[in-house]
C-alpha cells in the first residue's frame, strides 16, 4: 500500500468519525428553545448550548424563539356614530420558558389566534364609542385587548407583554370634514379674538376722547369763568372813573370784536369770516344783547307768572 492510499483512507476515517460524531451533537443558540422527539414521540427540550441525542432515534422537530416578539394586526371596524376606521394594533408576546411544550404542541400557528382574539376585541368595544371617544381612549382599548390576551394566550404557553393602539386611521371623506371643522373651529376662535381685541381699541379709545372732551370742557369752562371776572373787573374800574355801565360795555364789546378781528387777520389758517366792521356795528352788537337779555328775562318773568296763578287756582278749588 502507498503512502498516498493509507493517507486518503485515513482521511476517510477521520471524517465518518467526524460525520458520526457530529449527529450526536447539535447546537442551540441563545434565547431559543429546541424540541427533541424520540422515535416520534416526545422527549425533550434543549436550551442553549451544546447538547446532545441519539443520531436516528433522536429528532429535532422545532425551534421557538424566547426573545419578546411584536405582531402588528390591522383591524376594520365601524364605531357608534357609523365611521368606519382603520386601527393598527401591535402586541408584543413571549413564549414562556417553562411552557414550551404547550407553545410548540397546543397552538398550531400563534399569530392566527393572536390575531382572531385582537379582531373580536376590537369589534367588541369600538362599536361602542363615538370616533372622537376612539382617539381619546385608545389606551382603553389597549388594555381590553391585553387583558383578553393574557387570558386566553397563557393555556398556550405565551405571555402577553404589551398591547398598543399604533394608529387610528379614519375614513378619508372624513378625515377631511374633520380637517375642516377644525380649521373652522380655529377660524371662530382667531375671529373671536380679533374682535376683543377690535372691542378693546374702540372702548380704549371712546374713554381717551370722553377724557379729551372733558378736559376740554372744563378748560372752556375755565376760560369762560376768568373772562367774565376779567369783564367784571373792567367794568367796575370804568363805573370808578366816571363811565356808566352801558357805556363800559359798549367799550368792552367793541375792544373784543377788534382783537377778534386781529387774532383772525394773524391765522395763516383761517377761512374767510364776515362780520360787521363800520363804526357803529358794536353799539348795534350791544343793543341787540341787552334787547335779547329784556325780551329773555320778560318771557321768563310771564311763565313764572304763569305758573303762579295756575297754583294758586288749583288751591281754590280744593
Amino acid at each position: 500500500m502507498s503512502i498516498f492510499s493509507f493517507l486518503f483512507y485515513v482521511t476517510l476515517l477521520i471524517f465518518i468519525i467526524l460525520s458520526i460524531f457530529s449527529s450526536f451533537i447539535f447546537i442551540v443558540n441563545q434565547e431559543t428553545s429546541a424540541i427533541i422527539e424520540r422515535m416520534g414521540k416526545f422527549h425533550s427540550i434543549r436550551y442553549a448550548g451544546l447538547n446532545f441525542k441519539i443520531p436516528i432515534i433522536d429528532n429535532i422537530v422545532g425551534k421557538l424563539t424566547l426573545k419578546i416578539q411584536q405582531f402588528d394586526v390591522v383591524v376594520d371596524t365601524k364605531t357608534k356614530d357609523n365611521v368606519f376606521v382603520k386601527i393598527k394594533i401591535s402586541v408584543q408576546f413571549k413564549v414562556i420558558q417553562d411552557k414550551v411544550y404547550e407553545a410548540f404542541y397546543k397552538l398550531d400557528n400563534s399569530h392566527t389566534q393572536i390575531k382572531s382574539y385582537i379582531f373580536d376585541v376590537v369589534r367588541a368595544e369600538v362599536p361602542k364609542m363615538r370616533l372622537d371617544d376612539v382617539f381619546e381612549r385608545k389606551d382603553h382599548i389597549a388594555i381590553a385587548v391585553k387583558r383578553e390576551l393574557e387570558e386566553s394566550m397563557l393555556d398556550y404557553g405565551y405571555s402577553i407583554i404589551k398591547a398598543l393602539v399604533t394608529d387610528i386611521d379614519p375614513d378619508e371623506h372624513v378625515k377631511q370634514a374633520m380637517n375642516q371643522i377644525n380649521a373652522a373651529e380655529r377660524e371662530r376662535v382667531a375671529a373671536e379674538y380679533k374682535a376683543e381685541a377690535e372691542r378693546i381699541k374702540i372702548v380704549a379709545k371712546a374713554k381717551a376722547e370722553a377724557e379729551s372732551k372733558k378736559l376740554q370742557g372744563k378748560g372752556t369752562a375755565d376760560q369762560r369763568r376768568e373772562i367774565a371776572k376779567g369783564i367784571l373787573e373792567s367794568v367796575e374800574f370804568l363805573n370808578n372813573v366816571g363811565i356808566n355801565s352801558q357805556e363800559a360795555s359798549a367799550l368792552i364789546v367793541v375792544t373784543q370784536h377788534y382783537d377778534t378781528l386781529q387774532s383772525i387777520g394773524e391765522s395763516g389758517n383761517s377761512n374767510v369770516i364776515l362780520l360787521p366792521n363800520y363804526p357803529g356795528s358794536a353799539s348795534d352788537m350791544l343793543n341787540n344783547m341787552i334787547t335779547s337779555f329784556n325780551i329773555s328775562n320778560q318771557i321768563g318773568e310771564n311763565i313764572k307768572n304763569n305758573k303762579n296763578k295756575k297754583y294758586h287756582g288749583n288751591n281754590r278749588k280744593d
